[in-house]
């Protein structure tokens, strides 16, 4: 081997396997997926879906760039998150919320769920959940109100709660339910989220660890394990907003433990709480455990001592 042989090679620092997917290519990727169930919201619900889900990104990405704007720091708008908070939040909320709780809440996910920690990739909490989280506790009535073509109904887990009556399982299925704007489809959810697995983006083990702890755990108490995996925010919560890179463990063991303990908590809630519905409370309560689960989960490293 002579010098010429060598001149293509490069001698610099870690890391030296890279890779071309990027937060901005992640983001905008997580975006398309929700595609799906934002056509079938609007299909279901009307156009008035569109509203909510363009003021409610307009909302996010316009608190985004007056945080950044008075921090004098670098303007990461184009990375997609604050789009991707904004149209998580919109999916969150009833087809007949106000426009300007829309953005008032969108607001309060970017401003107080993301920016007061430092911005992209320092907050604890899933900004969207925090955004709903201020919504119902500031309008639990518009929260609660569900309407279809100008009617008011009431979800598949109010109506098991409150009546005890069960929905049909193909209608859970294909969404045609009252609730939610992004929650009512499963088949939509779950072709968004086929397409994260697909680009490797989406990690397996919490939304398995949470929705495979409702299934058991609800089967144990005599409760429907198929009724409770497609009514409410199950499938919307676990493969979109619990694996969120930001406020979920890194390590194997910590994500297993992370979703069985929002699998718990959502149960906990449905079976014998107040309040019909889990999810919200599950990640963002599991969103605290992160920072002791990656430490004490952490792989013991080749050498090191127990």
């Amino acid at each position: 081997m002579n010098n010429n042989d060598l001149d293509h090679l490069l001698v610099e620092s870690s890391p030296h396997i890279k890779d071309e997917d990027s937060v901005k290519k992640i983001m905008w990727t997580v975006n398309l997926a929700l595609v799906p169930a934002v056509v079938f919201a609007i299909f279901h619900f009307g156009f008035r879906t569109i509203g909510i889900v363009s003021v409610s990104i307009l909302g996010a990405v316009l608190t985004e760039y007056i945080f950044l704007y008075f921090r004098e720091q670098e303007n990461s708008l184009l990375d997609g998150s604050a789009v991707l908070t904004g149209l998580l939040l919109a999916l969150t909320l009833p087809p007949g919320f106000p426009l300007w709780g829309v953005f008032l809440g969108s607001f309060v996910a970017i401003a107080l769920g993301k920016q007061v920690f430092g911005g992209l990739g320092h907050n604890p909490f899933n900004p969207a959940l925090v955004g709903r989280a201020f919504l119902l506790a500031a309008y639990p009535v518009l929260m609660t109100t569900w309407e279809i073509e100008g009617m008011t109904s009431a979800t598949p887990l109010n109506l098991m709660k409150m009546e005890g009556i069960a929905t049909d399982y193909w209608q859970l299925f294909m969404g045609n339910i009252g609730g939610s704007l992004g929650e009512t489809s499963s088949a939509a959810l779950l072709l968004g989220a086929a397409i994260l697995i697909y680009k490797g983006y989406l990690n397996w083990r919490i939304p398995c660890g949470m929705i495979g702890t409702v299934l058991l755990t609800t089967a144990v108490f005599g409760s429907d394990p198929l009724f409770h995996l497609f009514s409410g925010s199950l499938i919307l919560g676990a493969f979109f907003m619990a694996t969120d890179m930001v406020t979920s463990p890194v390590t194997k063991k910590g994500r297993w433990i992370f979703g069985t303990g929002a699998g718990l908590i959502v149960v906990i809630i449905r079976l014998w709480g107040g309040y019909p519905e889990g999810v919200m409370y599950g990640i963002l309560l599991m969103n605290t455990t992160v920072p002791l689960l990656d430490r004490y989960t952490r792989p013991r490293v080749l050498g090191e001592e127990r």
